[in-house]
Formats: C-alpha cells, sequence, structure tokens
C-alpha cells in the first residue's frame, strides 16, 4: 500500500524522541518486544528488566537535535523513508478511525501520540530500547517505534513491503482505540492461554489494523494508493510471524500455547483479514461486548 504522489502533509504527525520517564507498564505491544515483556512476567520477572533497560547516553533531547521529519513531505516520501511512511500512516489512520469509530461505535476519536525513534527513548511507560519494539504506552496515550524494527521483522519472516509495515503502525493505533472503549486493561500477561483476555486483546487489534486497510484506499481523504493482493499477503505473513507459536518454536522451547499472550500465528493472520474483508467492528468483537452499531 504506496501513498499517493499528490498527498502533501500539512505538518508533522510524530515527534522525534520519546516523553519523559513515568509509572505503568506498556501494554498491547502486538510484537516481539512486548512478548518478551509477557514472558517476563509468566516467569515471575520484573518488566522493568525491558522497558526500563538504560536510556541513550545522549537521550532524547540528542535525538531530537537529530532533525526532525523536514524530509517528509509528499507521498513520495513516504514510499521512500521508513520514518516517513510510519508517520504518514498514522495520519491514514487517523482519518479513518475519526469516520468510523463514532459511525459504528458512538465513540468520539481522538489522536494518540506517535514518536518515532531509533535505538531507545523515554516514554511514560519509562526507557524503552530496540529490544522492546514497537508499543502503545496507555500512561501517556502514545505509540512508540523504532525504525530499525522493521529490519529485525524481515529476519523473522514479516513481509518487507509496505503494508507489512503500516500493519504495525495500525496494530498500535488499535490499542489506543481499545483504551478509547475501555477496554485495554483486560489485557493480563499474568493469566495466559489461547482463551486468554490478553490474546483476545491482541487480536482485536490485529482486527483493528485489517479494519483500517479496508477503508484507507476509500474515499476523498484517502492519501493510499488501492490495495493490492501482493500487499495484502505481505501483511498475513507478517502476522503469521509473530503468532506466539511461530516465535515459541524460533525458541526451541517447545509450542506451549497455556504460555500464549498474543494469539498464534493463524489466529493472527485470520483477525487482520477478518477486519481487512468485513470493515466491520462487530465483527472484531473478540471480547464479545456486543456494543458495535
Amino acid at each position: 500500500m504506496t501513498f499517493r504522489s499528490d498527498f502533501q502533509k500539512s505538518g508533522d504527525r510524530a515527534r522525534r524522541g520519546g516523553g519523559g520517564r513515568g509509572g505503568g507498564i506498556a501494554v498491547g505491544g502486538g510484537l516481539t518486544g512486548l512478548l518478551v515483556v509477557g514472558l517476563i512476567l509468566l516467569l515471575g520477572g520484573d518488566p522493568s528488566e525491558v522497558l526500563q533497560s538504560p536510556p541513550p547516553q545522549q537521550g532524547g533531547d540528542q535525538q531530537n537535535a537529530q532533525g526532525g521529519f523536514d524530509h517528509c513531505q509528499t507521498g513520495d516520501d513516504g514510499n521512500k523513508y521508513v520514518d516517513c511512511r510510519i508517520m504518514f500512516t498514522g495520519e491514514s489512520v487517523d482519518r479513518v478511525w475519526a469516520e468510523q469509530l463514532p459511525a459504528q461505535a458512538g465513540i468520539q476519536y481522538t489522536k494518540p501520540g506517535m514518536v518515532i525513534f531509533e535505538g531507545s527513548t523515554n516514554s511514560g511507560c519509562g526507557p524503552a530500547s530496540a529490544s522492546t519494539g514497537p508499543f502503545y504506552c496507555p500512561a501517556d496515550e502514545t505509540s512508540y517505534f523504532d525504525t530499525s524494527f522493521f529490519g529485525q521483522l524481515e529476519r523473522m519472516g514479516g513481509g518487507d513491503g509496505p503494508l507489512a509495515q503500516q500493519y504495525v503502525v495500525a496494530h498500535e493505533f488499535g490499542h489506543h482505540i481499545q483504551k478509547l472503549e475501555n477496554t485495554l486493561g483486560r489485557s493480563n500477561y499474568n493469566e495466559p492461554g489461547p482463551e486468554s483476555d490478553a490474546v483476545k486483546i491482541e487480536l482485536q487489534a490485529d482486527c483493528y489494523a485489517g479494519f483500517w486497510a479496508h477503508y484507507a484506499d476509500k474515499g476523498p481523504d484517502a492519501i493510499l494508493e488501492p490495495l493490492t493482493q501482493k500487499q495484502v499477503a505481505d501483511a498475513v505473513r507478517t502476522a503469521r510471524a509473530i503468532g506466539d507459536d511461530t516465535i515459541q518454536s524460533h525458541s526451541g522451547g517447545g509450542i506451549r500455547p497455556d504460555l500464549w499472550t498474543h494469539g498464534s500465528s493463524e489466529q493472527r493472520a485470520d483477525a487482520f483479514l477478518t477486519g481487512y474483508n468485513s470493515g466491520k467492528l462487530a465483527q472484531c468483537d473478540t471480547l464479545g461486548r456486543g456494543v458495535y452499531r
């Protein structure tokens, strides 16, 4: 899914660096980093070992000094540069949810914060590094994206196309939707398993990512070119690559469904496709709330 060449940004949707230190644990990370957090919790460890790793020596201010997004001006820039693609995808996700959340859930959409960094940063949930991967911090209602993560994602077997990366952004924004719905707190890594609320929350965020993709190339405000089947396959490949069973298999410890916190590869792929094919929040109702129009 590529950006239209005639798209021009009206301002910077994201910022460099990160917010201040704060309390609380980042939850709802759909990818490898926060799966690690989940495993630490399951093993009785301290999640701060991951999310409060030593901050960069030069700190967030230095990251800001490295420059903003002056090189991100048009859709062509979004197609060329990873950080521009992340930021512009956030704007696309905003546009879809601003229209569809009130229409299908009766909730007004408010934009989450968005931070793009490389290496490490500070968040409202504590310092984070590349080892945590992308995550959503409910304490400051901000999604954090490390640009170096996408290379790691490809090495794990994820897709290398634009929608594979955009899926990651839309997934994390999906956790902000859950925050607005007052359901994100149901995610609990201390109670894992294939039927756990933690898995249901993650699968819903995958479905929400597919839901975004359903609408992202439609309407007068669309900033993306029409989606291709190859791009859809890329996103599905990525969803499969970050399933609990796939990651457990790669770790050599055997597949343990009783430890799942994010869902199997098949579940994650199916969830994305459900949202993409339907465009209906009711089809993403993994928690069985029955509140959608």
